[in-house]
């Protein structure tokens, strides 16, 4: 079963950085996209960021300029850098991968758990 693995979430003063990592387990073939979003207390989930296997990416308006993608398809994990972080990044961050392809599945899309990141003022 494919499963993602998020670390990295924490709380950070505004002006900081955090670095998130997601890392997909399992029989994999190959991942198509992985990416990022982000859901805040009372707000619906929005798009941060996603990333192709051929190294294209996709931002949210909020966060263009601030925040970087990055993958290594070897290792099936994506990265998020976050900087000069504002209470408004404040979200549980949730890592998602799309168009899986493993022993079972074609064209699946998996979700972390979800890490907590939080920027105090």
């Amino acid at each position: 079963q494919v499963q993602l693995v998020e670390s990295g979430g924490g709380l950070v003063q505004a002006g900081g950085s955090l670095r998130l990592s997601c890392a997909a387990t399992g029989s994999i073939f190959s991942i198509r996209a992985m990416g990022w979003h982000r859901q805040a207390p009372g707000k619906e989930r929005e798009l941060v960021a996603d990333i192709t296997t051929g190294g294209s990416t996709n931002y949210g308006d909020s966060v263009k300029g601030r925040f970087t993608i990055s993958r290594d398809n070897a290792k099936n994990t994506v990265y998020l850098q976050m900087n000069s972080l504002t209470p408004e990044d404040t979200a549980v961050y949730y890592c998602n991968a799309r168009d899986v392809l493993d022993w079972v599945h074609i064209g699946a899309t998996f979700w972390g758990q979800g890490t907590q990141v939080t920027v105090s003022s």
